[in-house]
This record gives structure tokens, sequence and C-alpha cells, in this order.
């Protein structure tokens, strides 16, 4: 087997991708998708599945799940400020024109495995925390003061989420960082 992360050895899964998982089984069956009997037989599957090649098997022929519409958290002035175990959309559009914009996405729960934040920052400032094992992508943001301070890890644990962070900034500025536990 190769080192290369696309064919290496399969991605280990945690408690939130199981429930995800089956979450979309339980809407399947409620859909007239799929029968009790199989249905229990996937759930089971999905409910021990280790990797994310087992989850794939639990979760084949079903249909795709519908796409989330994108949520929107906007303030002309003041402050927006999400953080503890809320949810994160599969995609978030944030603006603000003069105020302070604080996500703390360290305890955040994630129901995909791609999150998309859109800025859209005036003069204010930002900062983003992520997990420890989060991949983020701020190479779709435009700046048009002063670039946005970021400094990837050196490692990343396997299965974080993927944050992609495009917008444009005025003369805002944006820190994202690691949290640290």
């Amino acid at each position: 087997m190769s080192a290369d992360s696309s064919t290496g050895p399969s991605t280990l899964i945690g408690d939130d991708d199981r429930e995800v998982a089956a979450t979309r089984l339980q809407e399947a069956y409620a859909g007239g998708y799929i029968a009790h009997e199989e249905m229990d037989d996937r759930l089971q599957r999905a409910l021990t599945a280790r990797t994310r090649e087992d989850l794939a098997a639990a979760l084949a022929s079903l249909p795709e799940p519908k796409a989330e519409p994108a949520a929107t958290i906007a303030a002309g002035s003041g402050r927006i400020k999400r953080r503890g175990a809320w949810r994160v959309p599969r995609t978030l559009k944030v603006a603000s024109a003069f105020g302070k914009v604080h996500l703390d996405l360290s305890r955040a729960v994630f129901g995909h495995p791609v999150v998309d934040i859109e800025l859209a920052l005036g003069s204010g400032r930002a900062k983003i925390t992520v997990p420890r094992d989060a991949i983020v992508d701020i190479g779709a943001l435009q700046a048009g003061w002063k670039e946005p301070r970021y400094t990837a890890p050196r490692h990343t644990g396997p299965g974080g989420p993927t944050i992609r962070i495009s917008g444009a900034m005025g003369f805002g500025r944006l820190k994202v960082r690691h949290a640290r536990r």
C-alpha cells in the first residue's frame, strides 16, 4: 500500500460521522427508499463502522441528501459571535460592515466534511478559531488592505473538517488560528 493519502489506509471516523449516517438512513426509510429490515441491517453497519469505507458501504445506493441552504449571519455594526457547541452549516455567509466577527469552531458540530465560509467584511476584524485537526483553505479570499493572518500547523490529525474561507475584505483583517486543545 502506498503512503499517498488517496490510496493509503482507511480514514477513521467518529461518532458525529455515524450520527449523520444514521440520520440519512432514517430519512431514506421515511421516504420509502429502503425497507424496515434493510434499514435495521444498514443502521447496524453504520453505527459499528470504523472507517469511511465501512460507512460508504452502509449508505450505498441511497439518494443524495437534500442540499442545505446557506445560513447567513449579518450585522451592520456591532459584534457577531458564535462559540460553544453550535452546528456549523455546509455553507455559512458572514457579513459585517463595521463590526467585529468571532467564530469559534473549536467545539462546533460539523455535519459535513467540507464547510464553506464566505466573508463579506467592510472595515471590521474577523477571528476564526478552527479545530486542531482542521484543514484550512483561504486561497479564494480577496483582501483589500491587509493580508489574512494564518499559519498552517505542521501536522494535522486525520478526519478533521476542511474549512474553505472565501469572499472579500475591505479594510478589515482576518486572523485564523487552530485551537490548542
